[in-house]
């Protein structure tokens, strides 16, 4: 090998970085082998930094643009100066390229549920989760704290530390809101840039910054969601004693129909009780030993029990981006007496379909159609 093939193997011209992974948040420059040449162009495109570390230390961090390494001042000098050396400089400087792009659609969640006390349940568990996205702000503080002299450091490598702190500043928050838990879900933004904000110091101190944080749901466990459909579905059926009469044909009629398994032996009780009732009266009528009999007095059906109190829908209003409530429709109605209820406020209550104004909801329209008549010579 030529005195020029190895000195064009030891010079590079250009330093710059492209990257198609989408994950990638640092790439250090490979010089293995190679020095950085005396006069080389530094390319810096947008949405990415460039860390200049010298011998172990931070040396400079270059924004978007293009630099000439070529000034007295820049740590890197030619392999041409240091002929004593053999053409093996004495300086290791080594350039790491940080993207500060947003990284978007990572997710968070709770793990395990969280422990809060609900104004209306009671003491309760909840899950959460939802998306997030994070950005680097300082890029030397970012290569100090984290990434150290790792060549090539991906989101995977931080995205389970963020996680923890997440969902730690969502217990704390969530905990103190005091918002019930049914009212949470229209309450998901405010919820969300709160823990954004507890989040913010922590993250700084990494050199990271959080754009945006969403909570795409919030549940509760499966045994608190079947004893809420329970109450609901009681809400819904009104008079229980006929709602138990109607189940209780209906589960009639199925068995019924499966001629095998359990259903043959409730069709062959109902056919029983049918033959001796027919065997007592026989083909003419009634048996010449049952005339003289006294008629059996049908016995009286028992009285169902009574149906329970209907669910009172709790009301919520929305004012100056606050919420109030819940208020019963009772109260509601006082409020329009005394003029703190009008026509256009927002109202909201469970299972409606976001905010409405009162004058659009007909049961509470109706509150503002009874107001007496302005009295005589107003």
């Amino acid at each position: 090998m030529g005195i020029f093939d190895f000195l064009s193997g030891q010079f590079i011209d250009v330093i710059h970085w492209t990257d198609d992974t989408r994950d990638t948040m640092v790439w250090r420059f490979q010089r293995e082998g190679h020095e950085i040449k005396y006069g080389a162009k530094l390319t810096v495109r947008e949405g990415q930094a460039a860390v200049f570390v010298h011998e172990g230390q931070l040396a400079d961090v270059f924004t978007p643009g293009l630099y000439m390494l070529e000034t007295n001042n820049m740590p890197i000098m030619t392999t041409l100066q240091h002929w004593d050396h053999g053409f093996r400089s004495p300086f290791k400087s080594e350039i790491y390229f940080v993207s500060t792009t947003r990284f978007n659609d990572l997710k968070w969640g709770t793990k395990n549920p969280i422990m809060l006390r609900d104004p209306e349940f009671g003491p309760t568990r909840i899950r959460a989760f939802g998306t997030y996205s994070v950005r680097v702000t300082d890029p030397a503080r970012f290569l100090t704290e984290i990434v150290g002299t790792d060549g090539e450091f991906t989101m995977d490598e931080i995205s389970f530390q963020i996680r923890n702190i997440i969902v730690q500043e969502f217990s704390r928050a969530i905990a103190a809101s005091g918002i019930p838990v049914l009212d949470m879900a229209a309450n998901t933004a405010d919820l969300g840039r709160l823990v954004a904000n507890e989040i913010a110091p922590t993250l700084e101190g990494y050199g990271l910054s959080m754009p945006e944080l969403y909570l795409e749901n919030i549940s509760l466990p499966p045994a608190v969601e079947q004893a809420l459909d329970k109450r609901t579905s009681m809400g819904l059926a009104g008079d229980l004693g006929r709602f138990t009469q109607y189940s209780a044909a209906e589960a009639m009629t199925a068995a019924a129909r499966n001629p095998g398994g359990a259903g043959a032996g409730m069709g062959a009780g109902i056919g029983m009780g049918m033959g001796m009732a027919m065997a007592q009266q026989g083909p003419w009528g009634p048996r010449p030993d049952q005339q003289n009999a006294a008629p059996q007095q049908p016995q009286a059906a028992a009285a169902p029990p009574p149906p329970p109190p209907p669910v009172e829908k709790m009301w919520h209003l929305a004012e100056n981006g606050k919420t109030r409530g819940p208020f019963s429709r009772a109260n509601l109605g006082r409020m329009v007496g005394d003029g703190s209820l009008s026509r256009d406020t927002y109202v909201w209550t469970q299972g409606q379909d976001g905010w409405k104004k009162a004058d659009d909801v007909q049961e509470l329209a109706q509150l503002f159609t009874v107001l007496p008549p302005p009295p005589p010579g107003a």
